[in-house]
């Protein structure tokens, strides 16, 4: 499916971008895939520090819970 990436930026928000990549993406091209996105958006100027991203995957892994079938 795609990833999320949330990146600080100097007006105190966290900005989200999804980034589409395979699954097995390394977080340094996520980080920069939103980095430039945000770069490109005119936004106010977001944290270049990659230790501050947070970045998580939405996709088709299995659910955490139980499903019961009666």
């Amino acid at each position: 499916m795609f990833w999320m990436v949330a990146l600080l930026a100097l007006d105190g928000r966290q900005y989200v971008y999804r980034v589409y990549a395979p699954r097995a993406a390394l977080p340094a091209d996520l980080f920069w895939a939103a980095f430039h996105c945000h770069d490109e958006s005119g936004g106010p100027r977001a944290s270049d520090r990659f230790d501050s991203a947070q970045i998580w995957w939405i996709g088709d892994e299995p659910a955490e819970l139980t499903v019961h079938q009666y």
